[in-house]
């Protein structure tokens, strides 16, 4: 177990946290989430011991270990593979390191001996003898073969370093696992590995994610930060969600009954319960929804951004034909021979060997590069509007304030107009008259979102459109594209995005491109097997 007591965090007049008491107890897994910059990476921290910054107390339980998952690549570059993973229980390690000196000693004396002895113990006790074993389960489930085991980390790929780090955290069966966005740059079928892995665990693990798929299949309970507190509930990240837009929704009604406004939450929690009852950590789950009080659920504080795509005009039914598409870049074939057609109403989730090729295929379809060979045949009542994976080159103007920058891409000139959309992208007040030079990531997402609203076109082309985003701006874009009436061809790393927006795959790759017509789950469910 894991537990604060009056923890508190500030940086100047930005106060992070105040007098925040929380128990983790093992057997749970807790979704820390939060508004960007509400604090969640610095709480991790805090529980790690990392971050002493703060007033308060932390308290685990004596002789648990504590493991963090940390995103530094570059740490293990001279270390290899196997023993990569093994350095994550560090008690073992020095057992190991010890132990392997004094068997090399010239001079082994009688107190050797009996060190040594001490030290066989330890190491049987902290599952030496299986270690490495253990280890190439865990390297084998989140797919790294067996003959990068022995190879150094600098030999490998990012993607393939990162999936190390995540073995390494979760090596020797830590008390305490604390997880910051495990899934970056993996693979679905390692990012479903982990979750069968999260599912059985069972001590505590506390994690950070903005795959909210991920956060559904493992989470027993959100850890909410909202108000410099945090605020414990039961369920995943769906019935934090609906219930605390429930509650908002019914704390705006003030002309509605509370008996009303009672029977519709109890209505609310029974219907979440009974889906509890299907899931793997369901048991426990359904126990602490069906003793949920209606007064637990508060509404959030959190801002999610209007986002709306209506399209001016109704495409026709022969929407794109891409026949023989094949292009090179930088030396290296990335489409060969790709052909395809898409039809009025298609939402067609792209995947590829790699990024690179989806990207450029996303290009050559929006007219931004031209291909090597083969044709593009869009229907001439299409009108396109596209999301970049690189908006760099759309905010180079640094005098460009949000109003300047968003007026060009406006039908209408008229400042309250253009304010109107930037005021539902949360650049309200001043904040439209901020320099594009200084917006986060996110923020230019935002500001792409709403150039792409005001094209009115009825086929969006989208290359990673919730990358950099909070949970709440990604829930407010993947609703908009569930009821988008036009045409969607999207990349995205977000299971939940493509599983609810796309009613149809195409894999992409360096030989041709597979049109699978099915949902995602059916795509998963052929290609994972």
């Amino acid at each position: 177990m894991i537990s604060t007591a009056g923890v508190s965090l500030s940086y100047g007049s930005n106060k992070l946290f105040t007098d925040v008491n929380i128990k983790f107890v093992p057997g749970n897994c807790y979704g820390l989430i939060g508004a960007n910059g509400a604090g969640k990476s610095t709480f991790l921290k805090i529980l790690s011991g990392e971050n002493t910054s703060y007033t308060g107390t932390v308290t685990v339980t004596p002789g648990q270990r504590i493991s963090f998952l940390r995103q530094d690549h570059f740490s293990f570059e001279d270390t290899e593979v196997l023993q990569t993973v093994i350095l994550g229980q560090p008690r073992l390690t020095e057992v190991i390191r010890e132990k392997d000196a004094l068997y090399a000693k010239s001079d082994f004396s009688d107190a050797d001996g009996v060190r040594a002895g001490e030290l066989e113990s330890l190491f049987a006790e902290l599952g030496g003898w299986t270690a490495e074993s253990d280890a190439a389960t865990l390297l084998a489930g989140l797919g790294i073969p067996t003959e990068l085991h022995q190879k150094k980390m600098r030999e490998l790929r990012d993607n393939e370093k990162v999936k190390v780090l995540l073995a390494q955290a979760l090596f020797g069966d830590p008390d305490i696992l604390l997880l910051d966005e495990p899934t970056n740059h993996l693979d679905v079928a390692a990012i479903r590995w982990l979750e069968e892995f999260l599912a059985e665990y069972t001590k505590t693990v506390i994690v950070v994610s903005h795959d909210r798929h991920f956060l559904n299949q493992v989470c027993t309970h959100m850890a909410d930060i909202d108000f410099e507190k945090i605020q414990l509930y039961a369920g995943n990240f769906d019935f934090w969600y609906e219930s605390s837009q429930l509650a908002l929704r019914q704390m705006q009604d003030k002309n509605k009954k509370a008996q009303e406004k009672a029977e519709e939450l109890k209505a609310f929690i029974a219907r979440f319960s009974a889906n509890a009852s299907k899931s793997r950590q369901a048991t426990s789950r359904k126990r602490q929804l069906e003793k949920l009080s209606i007064d637990e659920i508060k509404p959030s504080t959190r801002k999610y951004p209007f986002v709306s795509f209506r399209p001016a005009r109704e495409a026709g039914d022969q929407l794109l034909r891409v026949e023989n598409l094949s292009k090179t870049v930088n030396g290296t074939k990335v489409l060969d021979r790709v052909s395809f057609t898409l039809k009025k109403g298609a939402k067609a989730a792209f995947m590829g060997d790699t990024e690179l090729a989806v990207s450029t295929l996303f290009e050559i379809l929006a007219g931004e590069m031209e291909p090597d060979a083969g044709k593009v045949n869009w229907g001439v009542t299409t009108s396109r509007s596209f999301f970049p994976k690189d908006n760099a080159v759309f905010f180079d103007h640094s005098n460009h304030t949000l109003i300047d920058w968003l007026r060009q891409y406006s039908p209408d000139q008229n400042e309250n107009f253009v304010r109107g959309y930037l005021g539902r992208m949360l650049f309200s007040g001043d904040e439209a008259t901020k320099f594009t030079k200084v917006l986060s990531g996110g923020e230019r997402v935002r500001c792409m979102l709403a150039r792409m609203m005001l094209s009115e076109a009825n086929v969006l082309i989208l290359d990673g459109p919730t990358n950099h985003l909070d949970l709440e701006s990604i829930q407010a874009v993947n609703n908009s594209l569930i009821g988008f009436s036009g045409t969607v061809l999207f990349a995205s790393q977000d299971q939940q995005f493509v599983q609810t927006v796309a009613n149809q795959v195409i894999d992409v790759g360096a030989t041709g491109a597979l049109h699978h017509d099915s949902d995602y789950e059916t795509y998963l469910s052929r290609t994972l097997q």
